[in-house]
């Protein structure tokens, strides 16, 4: 028995197609929203790869850009058998690649719907590539001088004016490493070299910031060295008093921003999925109505569409069994394959 059997007149079957049509372009505009979305992400992810461990993180931007095109062939190429299907004559050289291109439709709206899974999840590999990236980043920070390195001071910078943030995981990550080249650094002086003595790396740490972590928003000049020393500037207590730095890290600064686009992004891609799932319901039925024609001559007589030809259960163990038999046709043409080489080898 048929699932969900619709009755059609040439009316009924001429308003599905020209619906059809429409959101089939209506999806065109869709995909190209979703390529767009998928390279403005890729470019926001370039901008600042060199703050990123890796390339994993542009496996999403990828294949948005994927799909985006993928959603503009298809569609395209649906909304021309929708048109084409008032036509009886036109229709006619559709009729025998449909029921391939709704399983393509099929396989397409799943990738669809894995693809707007990634953008919610991949935001975990996301967080731990930008805090490798940040750490490793902050540490070529003083590399000014050695190619290859020289502009990370730049990227550093502009990073944490434009997001408002300090560090890693906040500002005290800039006492962990030595962040002023050694080429601005006087070795003659005492205090220089007491600070690289009482280290064991010989590193030159300071409880100071660069001056791009200072927030021009507070009302005192910026305080950023002697951070933790609280006799060195008037009225000041570290512990208590509000300090004129960011707070917040940049690692967190920089996944909330990408977590955002990234869940706006996958929205967005989720209803252009339930878009995408209509529009291949409908076209089931169109092509199960066109089908059914009792007289395909006349054009106005009634006829049934329906999903599935048979029940779901019923579907789904004939799948079973198309898949059996292709595995034993394979079988059997390897085996057959084998004895012809039999003979030749003797």
């Amino acid at each position: 028995m048929a699932l969900l059997k619709v009755k059609f007149d040439q009316k009924k079957r001429v308003k599905l197609a020209q619906g059809l049509w429409l959101m089939n372009w209506l999806s065109v505009l869709a995909g190209i929203v979703i390529f767009s979305l998928g390279l403005f992400l890729k470019i926001e992810l370039r901008k600042r790869s060199e703050v990123m461990d890796n390339s994993e993180s542009h496996f999403v931007p990828n294949s948005l850009i994927g799909v985006g095109v993928l959603s503009c062939v298809f569609n395209s190429l649906a909304g021309k058998i929708c048109y084409d299907a008032l036509d009886p004559a036109k229709y006619a050289k559709w009729k025998p690649w449909l029921k391939s291109y709704l399983a393509i439709c099929v396989l397409f709206s799943i990738v669809l719907f894995l693809v707007a899974l990634c953008c919610f999840l991949m935001q975990g590999s996301l967080e731990s590539t930008l805090a490798h990236g940040l750490k490793n980043g902050m540490k070529y920070y003083r590399d000014t001088d050695t190619p290859g390195r020289c502009f990370m001071k730049k990227t550093i910078d502009m990073l944490q004016i434009e997001f408002k943030c300090c560090g890693n995981n906040g500002f005290r990550d800039w006492f962990e490493i030595q962040w002023i080249s050694n080429r601005y650094l006087d070795f003659s002086s005492k205090e220089v070299k007491d600070r690289i003595k009482s280290n064991v790396d010989g590193r030159y740490l300071v409880d100071g910031v660069p001056f791009s972590c200072c927030n021009p928003s507070s009302p005192r000049p910026c305080i950023q060295y002697q951070l933790t020393n609280n006799s060195a500037h008037y009225s000041y207590d570290h512990q208590t008093e509000e300090l004129n730095l960011w707070v917040r890290g940049c690692r967190a600064a920089l996944l909330g921003y990408y977590s955002s686009l990234m869940n706006s992004m996958g929205a967005f891609t989720l209803l252009v999925w339930l878009f995408e799932v209509t529009i291949t319901v409908g076209l089931r039925y169109l092509h199960t109505a066109l089908e059914g024609l009792s007289n395909p001559e006349d054009p106005e007589c009634e006829s049934e569409g329906w999903l599935l030809e048979k029940s779901v259960p019923e579907t789904w163990k004939a799948f079973l069994e198309s898949l059996k038999k292709l595995g034993k046709s394979n079988q059997v043409e390897a085996e057959g394959a084998d004895a012809g080489q039999a003979p030749e080898a003797g």
